[in-house]
């Protein structure tokens, strides 16, 4: 599977503008860690991009979540090494996993909510993000209190939080066209 195609069994799963934004910057966020944690980008990529597939299908019922996803994925003939990381990580039903690409999507996928709410704080400009602005506002529990700040700093076992912030920031600031945000 390739990134258009990836993209393409996302479109017939999920139609909410936000949804599909969510998932590029968690995907793009992905890409960006891979290295630093011994990760194929591409493939960390794919399971950014599908890791919410199924969340309009099952109307956001976490008790179903991943399990889910990981049946319309696999139905698409998507391999286990993108689909498996995708149905746990729904790390409320199946508790923690210790695979680096595991850690990076429970943490890409809860940073990406910060960075883009540090943007709009800013008018919707992400360029005006900066790793020193997201770690302000990740010590304050108010601001996007949805992002599990838990599970963001899983990610120290391997980076420091402010590269995680740069790398981030610098993710989302190189998808902002894709992302509506300036």
């Amino acid at each position: 599977m390739d990134r258009d195609e990836a993209l393409a069994l996302l479109g017939e799963h999920v139609h909410k503008e936000s949804l599909k934004n969510h998932c590029l910057a968690t995907a793009a966020i992905m890409r960006a860690v891979a290295p630093a944690m011994g990760g194929d980008p591409d493939r960390w990529e794919l399971i950014g991009i599908l890791h919410d597939i199924d969340f309009e299908e099952i109307d956001e019922d976490m008790d179903r979540h991943g399990e889910a996803g990981y049946a319309i994925l696999k139905e698409a003939g998507v391999p286990d090494e993108i689909a498996e990381p995708i149905r746990r990580h729904n790390y409320m039903k199946f508790g923690d996993f210790d695979e680096p690409e595991d850690i990076a999507l429970t943490a890409a996928d809860n940073i990406s909510g910060l960075v883009i709410a540090c943007a709009m704080v800013k008018g919707g400009t992400v360029t005006d993000v900066t790793a020193k602005s997201v770690k302000k506002k990740f010590k304050e529990k108010a601001f996007a209190a949805g992002c599990n700040r838990d599970r963001i700093r899983r990610i120290e076992a391997y980076m420091e939080l402010p590269e995680f912030y740069g790398l981030a920031v610098d993710a989302l600031q190189g998808i902002r066209d894709d992302l509506g945000l300036v």
